[in-house]
């Protein structure tokens, strides 16, 4: 929560020509529960003398200036020339009052495509707003107090046309070449926030020149920025325009240098722009020769319960390729998926499976599930694991066995036959005609398979 110190010092930068201040100790300012004090102070700001100014002098101030009250001030124009008045009326002042909450407040974006966002409920009373004039004092964080607001409202940004939102768009690129790394942070979450979910908002990012300079913010020391940084590049990626700007301009080493070094939020983020690259098939070997494999396996070992869902999903994207499955297994994935198949009730045993299936298309992949414990493991599932589970299950062992006799004489020494014959009388269609066919097979060779696994 912001502050009240921190409130006061959010729109420092102007020159002192081109807006009034007021006194917060001549005034008594009546602050509710949720709101910013930027957010009261934003609305006191937008008089004709002071957007006049903004106007004519934004870019020689751009790079130094770029606070949340710079953005409120730019989208509170837009707001207030969108519904058609200028005038301070309540409505307007309202509308300007959400406006300024949106780009003052914010909360974290989900890796499975930015979750849903929240509206603050209360707005501050215009009539107890204070109007003394007096300069703050000059703050060394300026972005600070937005980056540690958790809630949000979007209803006014989601009305602005991209058009309109053009200007404010180009601040923040501007901003995410500034030498502070405040003003890079606070540029880097707008931009994050503008992408998440409207498809036009991310066209015209996609367009305005952000994605090079986000770029070089993914290898940023500050772990803020970091991840701001990649989750604005994963919003942007859902655009599919977009993919062959964020590729072309080279984000692929650096979204694997965030998986290797980033925190698990900004793990997981790019691990989730990897995934949407990935879904451009020519992306998937490119992926895979940057060195993505193994810190996906390393988010799959360690990662949490989400880290390791995205770390699933995308490798199994990535393996649909042969070269991949290769560095799949030299990176030691089978073994913690082998893990993942007997964990019940988290919804990554089936995924585990999947994935397992695509590396069993590959020999050495073969060999590694057999000597991870795979058999085991899969007839397990086949016994106790859910519908689409024993589905996934007897499609690998069908995959280990169709050319081994080995593995079929490993799959009856597990116990095998047992849970494979109620599968092929109680499954589904598709999972009875595997475990008939799997069946067939470890009937004919029983003698040459036992004998062989010797």
């Amino acid at each position: 929560m912001v502050s009240l110190q921190d409130s006061h010092s959010s729109s420092n930068h102007f020159p002192p020509h081109t807006r009034n201040f007021y006194s917060p100790s001549s005034t008594k300012i009546h602050r509710q529960t949720g709101r910013s004090m930027r957010t009261i102070r934003s609305n006191i700001y937008h008089d004709d003398q002071s957007r006049n100014s903004f106007t004519t002098e934004r870019s020689s101030f751009v790079s130094e200036n770029l606070t949340d009250s710079v953005i409120d001030m730019r989208l509170g124009e837009l707001a207030l020339r969108t519904h058609g008045s200028a005038s301070k009326s309540a409505s307007s002042d309202e509308e300007f009052l959400q406006l300024s909450q949106a780009f003052s407040d914010f909360s974290a974006c989900s890796s499975d495509i930015s979750g849903e966002l929240q509206r603050l409920a209360t707005l501050p009373s215009p009539e107890n707003e204070p109007t003394s004039e007096a300069e703050p004092e000059v703050p060394e964080e300026p972005c600070q107090g937005f980056l540690q607001r958790e809630n949000f409202s979007t209803e006014i940004i989601e009305s602005i046309s991209p058009e309109d939102l053009l200007p404010t768009v180009k601040i923040c690129v501007d901003g995410l070449q500034s030498p502070s790394i405040a003003i890079k942070q606070s540029a880097a979450a707008k931009l994050r926030l503008l992408a998440k979910n409207r498809a036009d908002n991310r066209a015209l990012i996609g367009e305005s020149g952000a994605v090079p300079a986000l770029i070089p913010l993914l290898r940023c020391s500050d772990p803020w920025t970091q991840e701001h940084a990649v989750t604005a590049l994963l919003n942007l990626s859902l655009h599919e325009s977009n993919k062959a700007i964020i590729t072309n301009a080279g984000a692929i080493k650096s979204l694997v240098y965030v998986l290797k070094t980033g925190t698990e939020t900004s793990k997981q983020n790019a691990a989730c722009a990897l995934l949407s690259l990935a879904l451009i098939e020519e992306n998937k070997s490119s992926i895979g020769a940057c060195g993505a494999i193994p810190p996906l396996v390393s988010l799959l070992i360690s990662g949490s319960t989400r880290g390791k869902k995205d770390a699933l999903t995308t490798l199994y994207k990535l393996c649909s390729i042969k070269p991949n499955k290769e560095r799949a297994v030299n990176a030691g994935a089978v073994k913690p998926l082998v893990a993942l198949v007997a964990e019940q009730g988290t919804g990554l045993a089936e995924k585990a499976m999947v994935v397992l299936s695509s590396l069993a298309g590959v020999e050495e992949g073969k060999e590694a599930i057999v000597e991870e414990g795979g058999l085991a493991a899969l007839v397990e599932a086949i016994e106790d694991g859910s519908v689409k589970g024993k589905e996934f299950a007897v499609l690998t062992l069908l995959q280990l066995c169709t050319e081994s006799v080995r593995n079929r004489g490993l799959l009856v020494r597990e116990g095998g036959i047992p849970p494979l014959v109620s599968l092929s009388q109680t499954g589904t269609l598709r999972a009875k005609h595997k475990a008939e066919t799997l069946l067939g097979y470890l009937r004919e060779p029983r003698q040459e398979a036992s004998s062989s696994a010797l």
